[in-house]
């Protein structure tokens, strides 16, 4: 397996990789890898000769410093697990200043209304942090599609539009939620819950379907009501939001309208763990 630490010596194997005509795909991570992570790789493998996974806590992206010095990590098992998928995958593992130099702090982008709801709402400068390092990832690797998971479905529209915004000639691919045997949608963070936590949290996926099934018959003020009321009372976990909204503008909503995709979102604590996750319901 190739393990580059450094974007020169990157930037010199994918250049001769594309000299040969072969495609190569970009699997951005922030590492604690898990099932959904393997299950992007697994899609990139499918169309690309070459998969990349980069491997990087970016620290412009957390608003809490706590949040991110909690953030689990270990490389080393993650390059383990990348190689017991597939040994000829190729992994960036770059340090703060080798992509950033001295100064980490974000670009400002302007991503319109998809930075200022929800995630861009409750979470100052996130999405800036997220498009400085995937801008970065991109004019550095320059690969031909970029894999990403739905589970981050605001974060998967703002990057879309980034490329757009930014001219940059990436094939932005979404990938379907992998979700743990209880539903809870599998992320990194799933590491930090306790056996309790982790079980309870199957709540969130739980609701988001029975609002799916409410979708039908009643209106989004009655769906949203009934969501707040069944984390009122909830003894392991606290609702941050829940939202129905335009799939692709993500604009909330306040009635149906034929023809439009709709998605429900929400963020939850489960103690000091916050949790997200969405669903579509048309």
């Amino acid at each position: 397996m190739q393990i580059f630490k450094e974007k020169e010596a990157l930037q010199t194997a994918v250049s001769k990789l594309k000299s040969q005509g072969k495609t190569l795909g970009l699997v951005p991570t922030m590492g604690a890898l898990h099932k959904g992570h393997l299950s992007l790789v697994e899609n990139a493998e499918k169309v690309c000769d070459q998969v990349l996974v980069s491997i990087f806590v970016n620290p412009t992206q957390f608003n809490n410093p706590q949040d991110l010095e909690k953030y689990p990590r270990g490389l080393q098992k993650d390059i383990d697990l990348l190689e017991s998928l597939n040994p000829n995958l190729w992994v960036f593992a770059p340090t703060a200043h080798e992509l950033y130099g001295d100064n980490i702090i974000s670009e400002e982008f302007n991503f319109g209304s998809l930075g200022e709801v929800m995630e861009g709402k409750f979470r100052a400068g996130h999405f800036d942090g997220v498009g400085t390092v995937v801008k970065m990832l991109f004019e550095i690797v320059k690969p031909h599609k970029a894999f990403f998971g739905q589970k981050d479905y605001q974060q998967l529209q703002i990057i879309r539009k980034l490329t757009k915004v930014q001219n940059l000639p990436v094939e932005v691919v979404g990938c379907p939620i992998l979700r743990e045997p209880n539903g809870l949608a599998r992320s990194s963070r799933n590491e930090l819950l306790d056996p309790t936590q982790r079980e309870n949290a199957s709540f969130i996926h739980q609701t988001l379907l029975k609002s799916k099934e409410l979708f039908g018959t009643k209106s989004v003020n009655y769906i949203t009501d009934w969501v707040n009321a069944q984390f009122e009372n909830h003894p392991f976990l606290k609702l941050e939001y829940f939202e129905i909204a335009d799939a692709s503008t993500l604009k909330k909503i306040n009635r149906k309208r034929k023809g439009q995709e709709y998605r429900a979102f929400i963020a939850a604590y489960a103690g000091e763990v916050r949790l997200i996750d969405n669903l579509a319901l048309n």
